[in-house]
């Protein structure tokens, strides 16, 4: 396995530490700043440095665009048309704008199936490859969005690669996946933004008594300010979605104010009641475990169909483990197994293949 890393900060320089523990695996990287590859290469982050895109690329079997999201277009146009077999890969944290662009852009069918958008949920306050660490991504969610034109056989390969690193891969809607990280990440980024503005206006209008900042304002500011020139492309990539949820949470307000002005009791410790049991629910959802099961899935040899299970599954918010391709001797079929948490996710899993046509059946793991 050889590996290919473009830009090597936080997320690319961990992502090569924890490949070079793979066995076999080599990894080569490109960052246009010369003293980010000579840290990367003191670090042990790569093992190769490339002085090109070209060269850093030269039979790749992976390959992760680890660029701020403005780059991405670029430099996913740029590694996509030097061809070959390998699959490109990105860690942005927005995807609807990249895949429209690269859609747009005039590439070759074949070009578009090498790429598969991705998103690591993972990363630092701090930035630079010197905080790598090769742990980063052990146990985190790493969201992957397949389209129709998605090779099946590349998905699998970036799939294993990433569970590799340790993390945990799940398919997702490229707009589904704006709308999630909208809500979840860049929402509290503006927040931050505004609370800690807020309470420095409030602060200098009476220096006098300046308080003491307690627990709830630093965990709730502790992103405030983080990286400018970052988070500026980041919330003007995924402006719509943000923007959407900046209204939502405005009318959130707007009620908690009327409950306020009204003082009403009652609907205020509801209010923090539901909060509470909502914020248990999303803590519970992230827990991996359980028995695992492997469902064996007959599909037709053709492209999308990978990218439309993964999809389908995540969708109903079941977790895949694993997944292999078995493709036929003549090309035309295969079986796609795929290794999900638990009975009853198993069930449901074989009940939305079936109901988009294909036959399906839970293996017994004593059977063969």
């Amino acid at each position: 396995m050889r590996i290919s890393i473009l830009g090597v900060g936080l997320i690319g320089g961990s992502i090569g530490l924890a490949a070079r523990r793979i066995e076999g695996t080599t990894v080569s990287g490109f960052d246009p700043d010369p003293a980010a590859i000579a840290s990367a290469r003191q670090l042990g982050a790569i093992d190769e440095p490339g002085a090109t895109v070209a060269q850093t690329l030269a039979g790749a079997d992976v390959c992760f665009l680890c660029a701020p999201v403005n780059a991405l277009p670029g430099l996913a146009r740029a590694a996509l048309e030097l061809g070959g077999d390998c699959v490109v890969s990105d860690v942005g944290s927005t995807k609807s704008a990249l895949i429209e662009s690269l859609a747009s852009s005039g590439l070759a069918e074949d070009h578009l199936a090498r790429f598969v958008g991705g998103h690591p949920l993972a990363g630092a306050e701090a930035a630079g490859v010197e905080y790598a660490r090769a742990e980063l991504f052990e146990g985190a969610t790493w969201y992957l969005t397949p389209t129709e034109r998605t090779s099946g056989m590349l998905y699998e390969r970036l799939y294993r690669t990433i569970t590799g690193l340790g993390a945990r891969p799940e398919a997702i809607a490229a707009d589904l996946h704006d709308r999630v990280m909208a809500t979840i990440s860049h929402l509290p980024h503006v927040l931050a933004n505004v609370l800690a503005s807020q309470a420095a206006r409030a602060v200098a209008d009476d220096a006098e008594r300046l308080p003491a900042t307690g627990p709830s304002f630093r965990d709730a500011t502790r992103v405030a300010g983080a990286n400018p020139g970052l988070w500026r492309e980041i919330l003007l990539a995924n402006r719509e979605a943000v923007g959407a949820e900046l209204e939502r949470f405005g009318r959130e307000l707007e009620r908690v104010g009327a409950r306020l002005r009204e003082g009403d009791a009652d609907a205020l410790e509801r209010w923090i009641e539901d909060a509470r049991a909502d914020r248990r629910k999303l803590q519970e959802a992230d827990l991996p475990g359980g028995p695992v099961t492997e469902v064996r899935v007959s599909v037709p040899n053709r492209p999308g169909i990978v990218a439309q299970l993964s999809l389908a599954i995540g969708e109903a918010g079941v977790n895949i483990v694993d997944m292999a391709l078995y493709p036929a001797a003549d090309m035309q079929s295969g079986a796609i197994a795929l290794w999900v948490a638990g009975d009853r996710s198993a069930e449901r899993v074989l009940e939305l293949i079936r109901e988009l046509g294909y036959p399906a059946s839970v293996v017994d793991p004593g059977g063969e």
